[in-house]
């Protein structure tokens, strides 16, 4: 019985329903604070079209966006299934929190620093780590020396990194990581990827997360929409999986430019079979959404 009171909710599920709860906060935080290594202090969880509650965001993404105490912006975004051209999609989702975030009128100091952390359940490319970190960084074509930017603060010039001001993008690719849980970010890495939080834990956000986030804690029709949740997650990885093995084969035994072009309409025709819609299946095959329905 001890296994099925320490069964907690996804990392995924909390983070849209209750970790935009101001008493859940705390839990917030802690992952912000290991995972950008400074304590942050969220004030507002902000509205973003990502927050929005539609039958297909479970098959996509959830995220929150947030603003800390110093202003910033902080973006955390969980994709279950690989989506082509991602990185350029965070890249759109970062400059328009820039941009929704200054005024008219205003001047360019207003411009918040922005934290993008996105955790990642798909291969997204080539890499040994588990953890990425993009940063912007001027650096002196003869001399290899990183530029230092003069800035005005409440009356005195200050020296700042242009990491200060720039973006930073965290990608966490969980499924590769294969440690021992030693460091609070190891834990929170292994909570992420398994749903297992150590009993001992003294990680920032997760002897929170083992009081909040527990399975048994919500009620009956909660539980039964957690797992509903659950099976579109396994289901949705099968039908993509399945379908992008399928065209793989058919592509390699082709060899030619219309034998790939066959293999991405079987995968669409396999995502239709399987009950996704014309839109989803456009999405993740790359076509549009008239050529998705020609093949149907």
């Amino acid at each position: 019985m001890g296994g099925l009171k320490d069964r907690y909710i996804r990392f995924d599920w909390a983070i849209k329903r209750l970790l935009r709860q101001k008493a859940n906060f705390d839990v917030l935080e802690g992952f912000l604070t290991v995972f950008i290594g400074e304590e942050v202090k969220i004030v507002e969880i902000l509205e973003s079209e990502g927050n929005q509650q539609t039958p297909d965001d479970k098959f996509n993404r959830v995220d929150i966006k947030a603003r800390n105490s110093k202003g910033e912006i902080i973006l955390v975004e969980v994709q279950n299934t690989s989506e082509l051209y991602y990185l350029e999609r965070i890249l759109y989702g970062v400059a328009k929190a820039i941009t929704e975030h200054i005024h008219l009128g205003d001047t360019y100091k207003e411009v918040k620093k922005v934290y993008s952390i996105s955790i990642l359940y798909f291969d997204i490319g080539k890499g040994a780590d588990y953890l990425y970190v993009g940063q912007n960084k001027f650096i002196g074509v003869h001399t290899n020396d990183q530029l230092v930017i003069t800035a005005k603060e409440k009356g005195a010039l200050v020296q700042k990194s242009p990491a200060e001001i720039f973006p930073e993008y965290i990608l966490v690719r969980v499924n590769e990581f294969d440690k021992v849980a030693v460091t609070p970010l190891e834990e929170w890495v292994a909570y992420l990827k398994s749903g297992v939080i150590k009993e001992n834990t003294t990680a920032p956000g997760l002897q929170e997360a083992r009081k909040k986030l527990q399975y048994y804690s919500m009620t009956d029709a909660e539980r039964y929409a957690y797992d509903e949740h659950l099976n579109a997650v396994m289901i949705q990885n099968d039908v993509l999986g399945n379908a992008r093995e399928e065209g793989l084969t058919q592509g390699r035994a082709e060899g030619r430019a219309e034998g790939r072009a066959e293999a991405k309409k079987d995968i669409v025709k396999s995502m239709l079979g399987n009950g996704l819609s014309v839109e989803q299946a456009a999405k993740y095959s790359g076509l549009t959404v008239e050529e998705v329905e020609s093949i149907k």
